[in-house]
């Protein structure tokens, strides 16, 4: 489903030349550049998104990136998000995740994964949007403890608190495409 926020776009050209770019970059994969366009109206905070949220905390990271996509493309798959699921496709291959795993992802369970990517995806689905409830409670933290530091939970913790903040923010703004299995669909069951 296409969007069809409720807010202005600005034009690409009143855009700066690296929003410009990201708005090519979005025809070109999405065939929409929606989000780029209202986020014209807070260049400060597309910027800061890009540089300090991935650039800086996502792939500058010490937790392996290969690890970070895959939790952030299973987000993309539980919420829905086609726009999400285009863009972390590319970039969970490009850092070297095989189809093999992506393919799997709906049941990493049983899927091609090491315990420590199962544990980080499980906490992934705690985090989603579509688990209000959701809580980091002792079993849970027994599966992850043999795999991470205290340290690297919260860092992954708060990586995918933002990720799962922008995908409502998006949602809610109705700045991207979703899947017609999105749970965040109005009127969809």
């Amino acid at each position: 489903m296409k969007p069809q926020t409720a807010l202005s776009k600005v034009p690409r050209a009143q855009l700066d030349a690296t929003m410009q770019a990201a708005f090519d970059r979005s025809l070109a994969m999405h065939q929409d550049a929606t989000f780029v366009e209202v986020m014209g109206h807070a260049p400060h905070v597309y910027h800061w998104y890009q540089n300090d949220f991935y650039k800086k905390l996502f792939y500058g990271s010490a937790l392996p990136v290969t690890l970070l996509e895959l939790v952030r493309l299973r987000l993309a798959n539980v919420h829905g998000c086609a726009f999400c699921n285009r863009n972390d496709t590319a970039a969970a291959l490009r850092a070297g995740i095989g189809q093999n795993q992506i393919d799997a992802l709906a049941d990493y369970e049983n899927g091609p994964f090491s315990n420590r990517e199962k544990a980080a995806l499980a906490l992934a689905d705690t985090m989603a949007l579509t688990q209000p409830k959701g809580q980091l409670d002792a079993a849970l933290h027994a599966r992850l403890k043999p795999h991470f530091t205290d340290g690297e939970l919260v860092e992954l913790g708060v990586i995918m608190a933002v990720l799962c903040g922008m995908a409502k923010m998006i949602f809610a703004f109705d700045l991207v495409e979703k899947e017609d299995s999105c749970p965040f669909i109005p009127g969809c069951h």
